[in-house]
């Protein structure tokens, strides 16, 4: 038997509404969040950034593509990981529709990971996915937009992620089970798969410069996470025990 409250269609709606009022509320609080992601100051970037593409060899202007903005989410797939993090690959899944859509209102998207071109491209043709991915392997893009760090920095407590240092889950000892499996599936120690993390960057081009705009990373990701949005809407929420989601070519393997 349920032990979730029980009503009539009367009391639902009176709750309803009331819930109604508060998603409202976040909703204007979400428009008021974005013009102030918006407002941020541009940072110039005079760095010169390579990148290995399906296309060939990439500048940073190159990924725009003639549109005026960029938004790099950086997937984590280090250059020693067999297959990409099942974190990233569940996001990754909702990448392939939005690009057109993106590229028609003048943003250019790509996936950024560590990993040589060669293993992005075999992953990408496992997985089916037809979004642009990059490899910056031969430069300082992941550590300059903090997330990918090295070796030293690791054993040294120096990696600052998501605006601070230490504090994250992938820092902590012991290490938490989620990422001694999660670095397994990637073929991978802990070690080495906390080398890289997941995060959204943008930048915009103006007058033939390019600046960065917005960096957000760990939880600042959810928001693109599709399963998430979903699953905050069913019944039971996201109703978890644990890590339960997989590449979605592996849960009939379970």
């Amino acid at each position: 038997m349920t032990t979730h409250t029980i009503g009539t269609r009367e009391e639902w709606l009176a709750a309803r509404l009331e819930l109604l009022d508060a998603e409202k509320e976040l909703t204007r609080r979400n428009d008021a969040l974005a013009q102030q992601r918006q407002a941020l100051p541009w940072v110039r970037i005079d760095k010169s950034y390579r990148f290995e593409t399906d296309q060939g060899n990439a500048s940073l202007v190159d990924l725009f593509g003639g549109r005026s903005q960029l938004i790099v989410y950086h997937f984590m797939f280090g250059p020693d990981y067999k297959a990409g993090c099942p974190s990233c690959s569940s996001i990754a899944d909702s990448f392939n529709g939005i690009v057109t859509h993106l590229q028609h209102h003048d943003v250019a998207f790509w996936a950024m990971s560590r990993a040589p071109l060669e293993k992005l491209q075999a992953y990408k043709k496992r997985m089916g996915w037809t979004f642009p991915w990059a490899s910056s392997s031969s430069g300082d893009f992941n550590f300059d937009f903090n997330v990918s760090f090295t070796e030293q920095q690791q054993r040294d407590g120096q990696i600052e992620y998501n605006y601070q240092r230490g504090g994250h889950a992938m820092d902590a000892a012991p290490v938490p089970e989620p990422v001694v499996q999660f670095a397994d599936t990637c073929g991978t120690d802990p070690r080495t798969y906390a080398r890289d993390r997941p995060g959204v960057s943008t930048f915009v081009l103006e007058d033939g410069v390019i600046y960065h705009t917005y960096s957000t990373y760990a939880r600042g990701v959810d928001g693109i996470w599709g399963m998430y949005q979903w699953l905050d809407r069913a019944p039971k929420g996201r109703n978890e025990m644990g890590v339960w989601w997989r590449r979605h070519d592996e849960y009939d393997k379970a």
